[in-house]
């Protein structure tokens, strides 16, 4: 089953259980998904859709942007705010791979060097793609990139 399907199946599950909160959050991923389809389509992407790893990243995406406006409520007083951010990050992470530790990053790191034969900060690129490219949802990569380049640095 694709993400695509997982997500369409909880939609309709939450509309027949009648919970409101949850069924907000999954329109606004399914939204999210046919934005990227629709965006596809216009780079002549073709009729075939976003794959696993592309729903990964708009969950990954929609997770940061919600942690972000949570951290401006809270620091503008506005708790309810922030509390409805929280719990749509929790709706939105019940479908992202569980996150690596720190070591298990900085272990991924060291292998994907390895496998890449990077040695400098001008190998950056490629050892960025490996790790998207296996680890798509698991870490942060924004994190990553600084610790990459204090690795390669």
């Amino acid at each position: 089953m694709t993400m695509k399907d997982r997500i369409a199946s909880a939609l309709k599950e939450a509309m027949k259980a009648k919970d409101a909160d949850r069924l907000s959050t999954l329109r606004l991923i399914n939204a999210a998904i046919k934005d990227r389809e629709i965006a596809a389509r216009g780079e002549g992407g073709g009729e075939g859709g976003v794959g696993d790893a592309e729903v990964l990243a708009i969950l990954a995406k929609m997770v940061k942007q919600r942690q972000e406006s949570a951290r401006a409520y809270e620091e503008g007083g506005r708790l309810e705010l922030a509390e409805k951010e929280l719990a749509e990050i929790k709706v939105i992470e019940e479908y992202l791979p569980r996150q690596l530790t720190g070591d298990e990053i900085a272990a991924a790191i060291d292998g994907a060097v390895a496998e890449t034969g990077a040695a400098s900060l001008r190998d950056m690129g490629k050892v960025m793609g490996a790790l998207k490219a296996r680890y798509a949802g698991q870490m942060d990569f924004g994190a990553v990139g600084g610790l990459l380049k204090a690795r390669l640095g």
